[in-house]
């Protein structure tokens, strides 16, 4: 296997025998063969959009496909299986469509490429075409590692494209875009500009797809607010609820209403507590239990009630709590039951028969729900702050945790911060110091959660918003970003803030295997993208 993709790969290259997230060779194989298939369906989904063949069907899975092979989201060869064999379908219904308007289907070795009918030489096949794909790395290693960047970054902004659908959000250059890099990713005429052009678009791309995300999330469930959680528990039976859906998270409120089960969030669902139409329409969500993805393990044994996993983040689980875990949307991993969100009986059904907390905990809170509005509603406050020398510096702490030594700087980094400076703070890198007391500035608080990964666009909202109050460009904010990776949305989160031409960005705690020296020279000369040092260093850096 070659894979390469997330931060914790093995010895900092490639993982090669076992993924370090748990996946497979034979998964790492099958989701090769499953996007091998999926740009054959794009030149054909191409073709079908220029003679105004509605492919929508295609678009939306597509998405949900992408997203599938990110880190940590499916790990189950039957699911694969049939996802190609779907890829496979769609294609063939779109030439029909096509043929049916007196066209001829645009013929090429990948969109004419069928899949064995054995499992075994399906994962075969997978494993040549890797091979294939990699080898592509012999013609000019730079080039290689720009495609890469293309194909990881395309599969960040799918997952965010995935939600925003689900939520009935919608762009057509979209969509557009997601087949024309996927039908030309073998593309062999492009120069390193072109590609690193292209994976700029990439970033610009991502903007877009978290601006449906935002508006689907903010029309379905209001702006977030700052709203007081609780991170203990009180008696009663208990679902825990992890992952980024808010639409799943909804539909197990929804359908507990009325049973006396609390519900808990987990992870990046932290957030959800601020969207008014979530906290308060249903007062059975009760309050966040554990901290980031990678200490599921412990946290998930512990938990006394069932466990919905909604988006990417599943570590494969112990024996001793499997039974109780349930996957939705893309996730999978074998021996664990899979539902929709429209029927989530089985869980509550798992959670009534589990005893739940048998008494209640010590209450200690933090507060949440300081997305774009909240934050700009209190703006002439903060600039005032700032003209006035009270707020000194902002830093943007944030991004993906991960489970890799070596990300305690930035815990030690927020601790070390100086009192005259706010924190702002995204995505599960937050976790590493969330519940911390940092105090205030004149009534701001020093430390700001602006939600999930995806609300980076309120914190590009925010950056703006000060930017033009001040007139000056963002780069010219007294604003330090220090983002921690783990995945592939970082990834796409990176690239949009490098479309945006945001500079000086210091990412950790390594940089991605997939780039390149010269690769990464280029971006360091082009945008000033660093790598961490140590807090006492960049604190230095930073403060000037």
């Amino acid at each position: 296997m070659f894979c390469n993709q997330c931060e914790q790969t093995t010895r900092g290259d490639v993982c090669h025998q076992w993924g370090a997230c748990g996946k497979s060779p034979e998964v790492d194989a099958l989701q090769d063969l499953l996007v091998h298939c999926l740009r054959g369906l794009s030149q054909v989904a191409l073709q079908a959009k220029s003679l105004g063949i509605s492919s929508r069907e295609t678009d939306e899975f597509t998405c949900e496909m992408l997203f599938s092979t990110l880190t940590n989201v499916n790990f189950s060869t039957s699911d694969f299986i049939s996802f190609v064999n779907r890829a496979i379908a769609l294609r063939e219904s779109l030439k029909l469509q096509i043929q049916a308007t007196g066209n001829a289907v645009i013929q090429s070795a990948i969109n004419f490429f069928q899949p064995a009918s054995d499992t075994q030489k399906q994962i075969q096949q997978g494993k040549d075409l890797e091979f294939e794909f990699i080898s592509q790395s012999a013609k000019n290693v730079d080039i290689f590692s720009l495609k890469l960047t293309v194909l990881y970054g395309l599969k960040g902004v799918a997952a965010y494209a995935f939600h925003a659908l689900e939520l009935d959000q919608h762009d057509e250059s979209l969509y557009i875009f997601f087949h024309e890099v996927l039908a030309n990713l073998d593309a062999q005429d492009k120069s390193l500009q072109d590609w690193l052009d292209l994976t700029l678009k990439v970033g610009q791309m991502n903007l877009k797809a978290m601006e449906l995300l935002d508006a689907g999330n903010t029309e379905t469930f209001g702006h977030p607010t700052p709203t007081i959680v609780p991170l203990g528990h009180t008696v009663g039976k208990a679902i825990l609820v992890s992952g980024h859906d808010l639409l799943a998270l909804k539909a197990v409120l929804q359908q507990t209403a009325g049973t006396g089960i609390k519900v808990y969030t987990h992870g990046e669902l932290l957030p959800a507590h601020g969207y008014p139409k979530l906290k308060q329409t249903y007062p059975h969500l009760y309050g966040h239990y554990g901290t980031a993805w990678q200490n599921q393990t412990h946290e998930f044994e512990r938990f006394p009630g069932a466990i919905a996993m909604t988006t990417n983040c599943l570590m494969p689980p112990h024996e001793t709590y499997k039974d109780k875990v349930f996957t939705l949307g893309p996730v999978g991993y074998p021996g664990l039951q899979h539902i929709s969100i429209h029927d989530i009986s089985p869980i509550i059904q798992k959670a009534l028969e589990l005893p739940g907390f048998t008494e209640d905990s010590e209450q200690k809170t933090v507060t949440t729900g300081f997305a774009r509005n909240a934050v700009l509603g209190v703006a002439d406050t903060v600039i005032n702050a700032v003209k006035q020398g009270d707020i000194r510096h902002f830093f943007l702490v944030g991004g993906c945790d991960g489970a890799k030594p070596g990300r305690n700087y930035y815990s030690d980094l927020v601790e070390k911060i100086p009192n005259d400076c706010v924190v702002l703070t995204l995505g599960c890198g937050k976790f590493r110091f969330f519940d911390q007391n940092l105090g205030d500035i004149g009534g701001i608080p020093r430390l700001l959660d602006l939600g999930q990964c995806n609300d980076a666009y309120s914190a590009i909202q925010i950056a703006v918003a000060l930017a033009n109050a001040f007139e000056v460009n963002v780069n010219q904010l007294p604003i330090s970003m220090i983002l921690s990776w783990y995945e592939q949305k970082a990834i796409a989160v990176l690239l949009t803030l490098l479309y945006l031409g945001i500079q000086n960005i210091r990412i950790g705690p390594t940089l991605p295997a997939f780039l390149t020296p010269n690769v990464v020279k280029l971006l360091s000369e082009t945008f000033n993208l660093q790598l961490i040092t140590t807090p006492e260093q960049d604190l230095a850096v930073c403060l000037g």
